[in-house]
């Protein structure tokens, strides 16, 4: 066992080694990382391509696929490219293929296939077997070249073949044709431009090396894609090119047609880069029927031969801009493009604009050409040679021949002839391969003008490669020869600014009347005026009662205030649409709110563009006014703070419209006026001040507007409600106590626990009064509720917990108050104090009721 155990640690020590795991991990990842960064994912930014893509247009070439060559089965080009040079699944190869035939997704195009490449739609590709493929003339540029030695060429995978590490590249590829990949830890996106505007670009570079990046937006006026439609924002475009980085917004191309006099179509011609045409149809189909916007009708899908084409058929009278703003907001009609121009620069990722990636591929030019000319000189400098040998040759023609006849074989004459004549190999060579038609007088000719046209090759090769500025002009001049071949005319529209859509929600909606139900318990229901006829009950939870019955506008907005001082901003038309017999949704359900909140007031309003104050009141006696139009707000997905409270203080009561008198009542039965000018006007944020004084164990129970000349009634906690007039009541200060209400007695007493006023015109439209108790409610008209000889007026309902009396039809007129009336609120006060003192020290409360019995 001791001999087992010795080799086995001896084989262990020999053959395992021991690393760590985050090592291995960290090297493993780095070599991948490395790998895919530099020949996977992001593009050279010499000719802007990736590995892949090279590989099979240089596959391509050397398969004699051209454009002027027929196609060949796609397959086979696959096949060839993943045995040769791209040791990796055939699908990478075709999609990559396929993508380069797609002309929406390519400036311009490197492949032409014949078959089904894909459509705009997001339709794939036919599998390979079925499409066939060459190389576009424009890749054609991309080769050219490619076997005189411009670029270096390393061992394929297996070492039997040699790839290109780059292509010649007669033109800017990387930008005319954009590019888009993901690596670990980098990322491209560079979208395509117009292949003149770069040639000029970089013509204008050549010319003057010294150009800035904002001379760069002379020659290139921004994004040019394949799809056309509209670039929105120079400002991204600036940025961009300087840095390689920036935001432009594309927009579709659209149009508005005339349906007829008052309905309208709109149709979109163009859709922005590497949209799906399907997707987008569908997206806005979805719009359609989800977000209920009633006023698109249909969506159409008319794209045909002639072009793309998307018609938006709107209903009668619908606003076709509004709606088109809409869908430019809410679908990918328009979407935003974020540059990220990362591409390898020696060998390294590195984001650059658009100066630093003209003057990378100038320099690949200027390696391009002088290797190119490197390789001519040497091959026409060789031919030049043995043209001169041929001509020197013709002189003696005969005894060469001669030479020849007496020679063993072909070796023994080349050496003999470089012996007797002074031939070189190469002269001798061609002499001994001769045929005798070409020693006739015209070939001898054409000999010497061969010569002629090779010296005057290598004085031009000569002078490219010793002057700069000759081989910058062979650049340009090849650069233009591009342009005027494959250039095209600018297919995107450009514009200066960022067009800032704002849509009102409310611009959406259908303009129509329904009907609002608020329940005591926090119910909201919307119902249709069709479905508020049919019912003959409303639905209700059991013991809840309709706090809120009011047919409303859709585009008006609920004001709900709650217990807590704040307040719900709900747009109606945010409220689902439900049968009136239904229960409805729970507020909290819309707009989240505590478990200890209630509503306690609502009001439906059509605009805070007014004057409109509102007066609101604590339990505590704090009160304040505030403007309605601050309670407009754009976001309302929670309680807004209506009025900042103490702990133990909650909001009782909400009034709208600011009338000259505020009537504060509290629990225990005290009265309050005083002028509304005395109570401040304060933000939303803010507390109140004090509004009445009150005893132990009180509480304010409501407060009001009101005018001298109306009326009020008030509720008990019992169900009676009591009619008073504003008039008969002293105005005191504010702060202060009041008068006494209502009689107190010790059994069963009654407290107040709302109230509300009544105009005289009010009184005149015997208007309709809703009566809550703590279970039900009671719908009657101002006339039931009339005085009383019973000084705890008439008992209307089981428990009393809201009144609310219904507005006037016709605007209420100003009553003045008589002179006598005036006299008696000054007098009175005099009289009627809050409390008297007795000789024993005994406090004797005063009140009006006192001539009347007890119930």
């Amino acid at each position: 066992m001791s001999k087992i155990s010795k080799k086995l640690d001896q084989f262990v020590s020999e053959k395992i080694q021991k690393t760590l795991l985050e090592d291995i991990m960290a090297k493993s990842f780095g070599r991948y990382s490395k790998y895919i960064i530099q020949d996977r994912a992001l593009p050279d930014a010499r000719d802007g391509l990736k590995p892949v893509q090279r590989r099979i247009l240089y596959a391509m070439g050397q398969m004699g696929v051209n454009f002027n060559k027929p196609h060949k089965k796609s397959a086979r080009i696959a096949g060839d490219v993943m045995g040769k040079y791209h040791p990796h699944g055939d699908s990478s190869i075709y999609d990559a293929m396929v993508r380069m035939s797609q002309d929406f997704k390519m400036r311009i195009p490197l492949v032409d296939m014949h078959g089904n490449n894909g459509s705009i739609d997001g339709d794939s590709a036919a599998a390979m077997r079925y499409t066939e493929a060459r190389l576009s003339k424009e890749a054609d540029y991309l080769l050219k070249d490619i076997d005189k030695r411009t670029v270096n060429f390393v061992p394929n995978f297996d070492d039997e073949e040699q790839e290109p590490t780059v292509l010649p590249a007669k033109f800017p590829n990387l930008l005319v044709n954009g590019a888009m990949g993901i690596s670990a830890g980098y990322a491209t996106k560079i979208p395509p431009h117009n292949l003149k505007e770069v040639i000029d670009a970089t013509m204008a570079l050549i010319d003057n090396p010294d150009l800035t990046d904002m001379d760069m937006l002379n020659f290139i006026k921004g994004p040019d894609f394949p799809t056309g439609g509209i670039v929105q924002g120079i400002d991204g475009i600036k940025q961009a090119i300087k840095t390689g980085s920036g935001k432009v917004i594309i927009r579709s191309k659209t149009a508005i047609e005339e349906i007829s006099k008052s309905q309208d179509r709109i149709v979109v011609t163009e859709i922005p880069y590497e949209v799906v045409k399907a997707d987008l149809v569908r997206q806005i189909d979805t719009l359609r029927i989800n977000n209920n916007i009633e006023d698109i009708l249909e969506i159409r899908d008319e794209t045909d031969q002639e072009g793309l084409r998307i018609a938006i058929d709107l209903k009668k009278g619908a606003d076709s801009q509004l709606m088109l703003n809409y869908l430019f907001k809410n679908s990918d009609l328009q979407i935003s493009y974020n540059y990220n121009m990362v591409a390898i620069l020696k060998n390294r990722p590195v984001l650059c604009g658009v100066l630093e990636l003209l003057k990378v591929y100038i320099e690949h030019q200027k390696e391009v050409i002088t290797n190119r000319s490197n390789f001519e000189l040497e091959r026409a400098m060789k031919r030049n040679h043995i043209v001169e040998g041929l001509i020197k040759m013709t002189s003696v023609v005969q005894e060469v021949i001669d030479v020849i006849r007496k020679s063993n074989n072909k070796s023994d004459s080349k050496i003999n002839i470089q012996e007797k004549f002074g031939f070189s190999e190469l002269q001798s060579e061609a002499i001994v391969m001769l045929q005798l038609y070409r020693l006739s007088s015209t070939d001898i000719e054409a000999l010497m003008k061969e010569r002629d046209q090779l010296n005057q090759e290598i004085i031009e090769l000569n002078l490219i490669l010793s002057n700069e500025k000759v081989l910058l002009k062979t650049i340009k001049k090849e650069l233009l020869e591009v342009k005027n071949t494959l250039g095209d005319e600018r297919r995107s529209l450009i514009e200066d600014e960022i067009e800032n859509i704002k849509i009102d929600q409310k611009d959406l909606i259908t303009d129509e009347q329904t009907i609002i139900g608020i329940t005591k318990d926090g119910y909201v229901k919307r119902s249709s005026l069709r479905s508020f006829n049919a019912s003959k009950e409303v639905g209700l939870k059991e013991n809840d009662a309709l706090l809120f019955e009011k047919e409303v506008n859709t585009l008006q907005t609920l004001i709900i205030f709650t217990n807590l001082g704040n307040y719900l901003f709900l747009p109606v038309y945010k409220i689902e649409d439900q049968k009136w017999k239904d229960l409805g949704v729970y507020i909290n359900n819309i707009i989240p709110i505590e478990k200890n909140e209630k509503v306690i007031k609502v009001y439906a309003i059509e605009t805070f563009k007014n004057d409109t104050k509102l007066l609101l009141t604590s339990k505590q006696g704090l009160m304040k006014q505030v403007n309605l139009t601050d309670l407009e707000v754009t976001r309302f997905n929670k309680p807004i703070r209506a009025m900042k409270l103490s702990k133990d203080d909650e909001l009782i009561f909400v009034d709208m419209n600011e009338l000259e008198n505020i009537i504060s009542i509290s629990k225990n039965g005290y009265i309050l006026r005083f002028e509304t000018s005395e109570l401040p006007l304060y933000g939303l944020q803010a507390g109140g001040v004090k509004s009445m004084a009150l005893g132990e164990h009180d509480e304010v129970a409501v407060a009001f507007y009101a005018k001298p000349t109306d009326d009020f009634y008030f509720l008990t906690s019992r169900g009676h409600v009591i009619k008073d007039t504003v008039s008969e009541l002293p105005k005191y200060a504010r702060n202060r106590r009041g008068i006494i209400l209502i009689e107190r007695i010790k059994t069963s007493p009654h407290f107040i626990v709302s109230a509300a006023r009544a105009s005289k015109q009010q009184i005149k439209e015997n208007v309709k009064v809703r009566l809550l108790s703590s279970k039900e409610l009671l719908e009657t008209d101002l006339q039931d509720l009339k005085y009383s000889n019973n000084k705890f007026g008439k008992k209307m309902i089981e428990d009393g917990y809201y009144i609310e009396i219904s507005p006037s039809v016709e605007p209420e007129t100003e009553v003045k108050v008589t002179k006598k009336v005036v006299k008696q609120e000054e007098v009175v006060p005099k009289v009627l104090e809050e409390t008297i003192e007795t000789k024993q020290n005994q406090k004797i409360r005063l009140s009006r009721l006192d001539l009347f019995d007890e119930e």
